[in-house]
């Protein structure tokens, strides 16, 4: 079996490869974060340090297919280009980083369109940028989905570790739909005995508006219930953790503890040690002390001062900061400033 990493960073993005001069005639680049329900695009003028945001819809291949995907990430570049007042050729890097199974897809269609400069990357690679400043770390994500992404070393010496992001079927431990699907089997155990009581079973029946918890199992696999409406439910999981149901409570330790197995595996496939950073990025996160606490114990286990921290800084940051380090420029601009335009911009 193949033993090989699952997602790598291109030459440009490791430090291993050519990139630009990085001199000040360098001025924009673009950053754009493709995802299942919407596309950001984002031109930053480093000279100005100032920001231009464009927007358009899903572009995911596998929910909407190549065409569409590209149509929204060109509709979204063109808006973000316009509201800066150049053109493509003003841009001297620009990275996409997209969700879906074949980035190579969205890449091939791009580089027809505008050309060989873009660099494509899957959007956990983005989110790792946003959540380590594009430095040696981890990104998790636990959204809808789960995924975790880390990077070791740097220039020849870089190691990537992709784990987990198997999908909602496969995987995705700790995230909402995991959260949501496991508030459901905990509401049935407390409905047919097998396991004890919990407020999970009034709260899905108000949630989903069933007569009954066992209407509502019916009614996931007759629907059925999307992935988002079950990880919609996450948030009444939340709610009764903190409020002291135990079975809410041990869901999301039980899922602290699988995405914990994970980023311990990234952690030893890339070689960090030390201080290094390990962002949290998704709406699971917004569970705060009940989930983040027993994840950040068992990881501390292992790597006892791993910088521990919800990410404040949107996705889009992430691919501007790689294609500052494409073209030389990413001494130009710190995190906190960054993160600062994105917000002021949107």
């Amino acid at each position: 079996m193949d033993r090989s990493a699952l997602v790598t960073l291109p030459p440009e993005l490791s430090g291993s490869g050519p990139r630009g001069a990085g001199g000040e005639q360098t001025r924009y680049v673009l950053g754009i974060d493709g995802g299942a329900t919407k596309t950001l695009a984002a031109v930053l003028d480093l000279k100005r340090h100032s920001l231009h945001l464009g927007h358009a819809g899903p572009s995911n291949q596998d929910a909407v297919g190549t065409r569409l995907a590209v149509k929204a990430v060109l509709e979204a570049t063109d808006q973000a280009l316009a509201g800066a007042d150049i053109d493509q050729d003003g841009l001297s890097a620009a990275v996409l980083a997209v969700a879906g199974t074949d980035t190579d897809s969205i890449a091939r269609a791009l580089h027809e369109t505008r050309g060989e400069g873009w660099i494509v990357v899957n959007d956990v690679v983005g989110a790792w940028a946003t959540a380590t400043g594009a430095r040696p770390g981890v990104g998790v994500i636990a959204g809808t989905g789960s995924n975790v992404f880390g990077v070791g070393g740097v220039g020849e010496e870089t190691r990537t570790w992709r784990a987990g992001g198997w999908g909602h079927l496969l995987g995705d431990e700790g995230s909402g739909y995991w959260l949501g699907a496991q508030s459901l089997v905990a509401a049935l155990h407390d409905r047919d005995g097998s396991g004890p009581p919990t407020a999970l079973s009034d709260a899905a029946q108000r949630f989903f508006s069933s007569p009954s918890i066992e209407a509502l199992a019916a009614s996931v696999y007759t629907t059925p219930l999307t992935k988002g409406e079950v990880a919609a439910f996450a948030v009444e999981t939340s709610r009764l953790a903190a409020a002291g149901d135990e079975v809410a409570r041990e869901l999301f330790t039980r899922g602290a503890g699988l995405l914990a197995r994970q980023v311990l595996a990234v952690i030893a496939h890339t070689g960090l040690s030390g201080g290094f950073p390990i962002g949290l990025i998704g709406s699971a996160f917004r569970a705060g002390e009940v989930f983040v606490s027993p994840l950040a114990r068992a990881i501390h286990e292992v790597a006892p001062e791993a910088e521990i921290a919800p990410v404040q800084m949107a996705p889009v940051g992430g691919s501007l900061l790689l294609a500052a380090r494409a073209c030389g420029c990413e001494d130009r601009l710190s995190v906190r400033e960054l993160a600062q335009l994105i917000d002021d911009a949107g």
